[in-house]
């Protein structure tokens, strides 16, 4: 039995861990621990997975206003994981990041635990969890820098949900209906979208279209700006660009049938991007940690990607993707240096490490 822990952008990595954990041990027996009122939930239900919940609130960067409120939740949180681990009993832990993993890891102390580390550089709160985990798994060689319990790390590689790589090239520009003598550019922010990407997108795009294909998803926030943008093109511009708010499960489909993508540059990039060998332009969100930073530094040193400061997207993004498209040596060796990336068996790898320490729990 396994219990998960997993919030924000570790869900997808812990998702496709826990299909490859059953692949290998059918008979596993699995819960998710969220949050209360976490957006996971409904994600982890729609894969058939068990789950329940704690209280929990983060610390760092909290004004004082909020400290002693923030507190109070992980303390209810420390007796909700207790409670929830006293009834479930599981054989191993597995935490892919989040504050809401802390008071999980301490109501579980003597139970084994991984940690996964989804991003090159730890958070504070990922930081805290590996002098508490059993073992660790990380995305990249890259993120032994940063952690002090180099004995416990394992680099697996980032965890891709399989049904991504369920796509190639040809079936997924005909489920966009793109023509295969255009260029098509891929442009995404993450779930939740990312404004600055959009809006330099929107000024630019006519110009754009005029030389591309756009598969746009913009997220919810700015979808009616998006709709009124994409009414506003002229007919043979207008079939030429293809509006999103989202993509579940046709994301992968977006991801093969690109040429080149703009996104932001969260975890995800150092799994996804090399699965298809997708080059990008990478615009690391600048009003939080350094994370994103450190990973689109990470691909663009291996030649894999180019990175943009936010501040510089709408003078520089139409100038950045026309040079680019129009060097077309340079945009296959940014494909092979991001294909060499590959791990596509990141997730089985996690899973092996996690039924490893269930069983040792079990049998010791």
């Amino acid at each position: 039995m396994i219990c998960a822990g997993g919030t924000g952008g570790g869900v997808y990595p812990a998702l496709a861990v826990h299909k490859a954990l059953l692949t290998q041990d059918p008979g596993a027996e699995v819960l998710w621990v969220g949050g209360v009122d976490g957006i996971e939930a409904s994600l982890v239900e729609r894969a058939g997975i068990a789950y329940d919940s704690i209280p929990a609130a983060g610390v760092h960067g909290v004004g004082i206003t909020r400290l002693p409120k923030n507190l109070l939740s992980i303390i209810k949180g420390f007796f909700a994981a207790r409670r929830i681990l006293e009834q479930f009993k599981p054989d191993a832990l597995f935490f892919t990041g989040g504050y809401l993993a802390v008071p999980m890891a301490l109501a579980g102390l003597k139970i084994p635990s991984l940690l996964y580390v989804p991003d090159i550089e730890p958070g504070l709160a990922l930081q805290a969890l590996s002098y508490f985990a059993s073992r660790i798994a990380v995305t990249t060689e890259a993120s032994r820098m940063f952690l002090r319990q180099q004995g416990k790390i394992t680099a697996t590689g980032y965890p891709v949900r399989s049904e991504l790589g369920s796509w190639n090239r040809k079936d997924a520009r005909k489920n966009f209906n793109l023509n295969d003598d255009l260029p098509v550019l891929l442009v995404f922010g993450g779930s939740k979208g990312a404004r600055s990407i959009n809006m330099a997108l929107l000024e630019h795009l006519p110009a754009l279209l005029e030389q591309m294909q756009v598969v746009h998803i913009s997220g919810e926030l700015d979808w009616p700006v998006v709709q009124q943008n994409a009414a506003s093109l002229a007919g043979n511009l207008s079939e030429r660009y293809h509006p999103y708010p989202y993509l579940h499960d046709e994301m992968g489909a977006a991801l093969a049938a690109a040429d080149l993508v703009i996104s932001r540059a969260g975890a995800s990039i150092l799994g996804e991007l090399p699965l298809f060998g997708l080059p990008a332009i990478l615009v690391p969100y600048p009003h939080a940690w350094r994370y994103q930073k450190v990973n689109a530094d990470h691909l663009a040193q291996r030649g894999a990607a180019l990175v943009m400061e936010d501040a510089k997207l709408k003078s520089g993004l139409y100038l950045t993707v026309e040079k680019l498209l129009e060097t077309p040596e340079k945009l296959e060796s940014m494909r092979k240096a991001m294909r060499e990336l590959q791990q596509p068996r990141a997730a089985d790898g996690i899973a092996s490490i996690l039924l490893d320490l269930a069983g040792a729990n079990k049998h010791g």
